[in-house]
């Protein structure tokens, strides 16, 4: 398996409000997508949503301090959306195209995700079947991203490109992370 290492930069002009570093790994052997992220620092002021006894499918986890990471077909506008909140909460939403045609995803019932905190960090990782929404085989372009939010509600936008005059993770050319399908990566 092909790890890729990516460190997510906040939107311009957003980087001088919290003292963090978000980095991460994404790689994929078949059809499992492996994704890592880091959220390291100081996280005294941020709003964080505290672990749920139940966590389940949620809309709107964006509103609120979450990860974000998008997938799509190389050469395709068709594309998912995945919410992961640090309380348990997920959702997967697919796009026909830019924005348009949003639906929840009915081919997740569950996305099991692991969260861990310890003082100064928070790990969220999962395991994912892409199998059930991609064609097996073929290369994935991905976009990592978070929505941080403090305690006294600023909000700042996280992501490894920040390709629009203002934070929009949904931009096709913002997906610059490339997962090619295992045969490619074995061929180097």
């Amino acid at each position: 398996m092909d790890l890729r290492s990516y460190t997510l930069k906040p939107f311009p002009g957003e980087e001088k409000r919290l003292d963090l570093t978000i980095p991460g790994t994404i790689g994929r052997r078949g059809n499992t997508l492996f994704l890592g992220f880091a959220l390291l620092g100081d996280l005294s002021g941020l709003a964080i949503p505290s672990p749920t006894g139940s966590p389940g499918r949620r809309d709107r986890l964006w509103e609120e301090t979450c990860l974000e990471f998008f997938l799509a077909e190389k050469g395709s506008v068709r594309y998912w959306e995945f919410n992961l909140s640090p309380a348990g909460n997920w959702n997967v939403y697919r796009f026909t195209s830019y924005r348009k045609g949003m639906r929840e995803e009915p081919a997740f019932g569950s996305l099991p995700f692991r969260v861990l905190t310890d003082p100064g960090t928070i790990r969220l990782s999962l395991e994912l079947d892409i199998g059930k929404i991609l064609p097996a085989g073929k290369a994935v372009e991905a976009a990592v991203c978070a929505v941080i939010k403090t305690i006294t509600g600023n909000t700042s936008h996280w992501a490894c490109a920040h390709p629009g005059p203002r934070p929009d993770f949904h931009r096709r050319d913002g997906f610059t992370l490339r997962v090619p399908a295992e045969a490619e990566c074995s061929r180097g």
